[in-house]
């Protein structure tokens, strides 16, 4: 990776840490469920010892009148499929102490909700994208940030889906217009930056 864009996206201290929409449900309808796991525990593990926050994500539907018409349609179709329980809706990794859950409604991280605010308030500009499923949240987030003027990244081996042909179409299309990496070269970049800020 160009030296430059390790140092504009690979400082821990700017950067934060997502754990999208990793409920019982989604996890458990995977490809790779081990792998995503053990990847994405990896990345919290490090997000810890470098004092990254991390923000977990909750699907958390409106009230049924409060929604949008094509979201209630989409949903329909969408969840047609899940069995959902609020054993299904829990969160598979369990929360720190410190770490934050945004419960929202959208495949957007950034709508209607304060997540925006809270990073320029820190000083963030760097986001690392993990959790389920990269065709639809991640992959709208992703976008999104980048539109925000975040840096997006987008750790290839801890996101996931239960459609794995568009799970791999979704990461070629981000590949083109985001920065996507495995997870190990993501925790390589943090442990490089903190070592040369703190002058080991």
């Amino acid at each position: 990776m160009d030296m430059e864009i390790r140092k504009q996206i690979g400082d821990p201290s700017r950067t934060a840490l997502i754990i999208w929409d990793v409920q019982r449900m989604l996890v458990n309808g995977i490809f790779n469920k081990e792998e995503f796991l053990r990847n994405t525990m990896s990345l919290v593990d490090q997000a810890r010892k470098h004092r990254v926050p991390i923000f977990f994500t909750k699907i958390t539907p409106l009230p049924e009148r409060f929604e949008s018409p094509v979201r209630r349609l989409l949903a329909k179709q969408r969840m047609r499929k899940f069995q959902l329980t609020a054993e299904g809706l829990e969160l598979a990794i369990e929360p720190g102490e410190g770490d934050i859950v945004i419960h929202k409604n959208t495949a957007s991280i950034f709508i209607g909700t304060n997540f925006e605010m809270m990073l320029r308030n820190a000083g963030i500009d760097t986001i690392v994208f993990t959790g389920i499923a990269t065709e639809f949240g991640i992959e709208s987030s992703g976008r999104d940030a980048s539109n925000r003027g975040f840096y997006p990244l987008i750790a290839e081996d801890a996101v996931s889906s239960s459609d794995r042909e568009a799970h791999e179409r979704s990461l070629r299309n981000m590949q083109k217009l985001l920065f996507v990496f495995p997870s190990k070269e993501i925790c390589e970049m943090w442990n490089q930056r903190s070592s040369e800020i703190g002058g080991g």
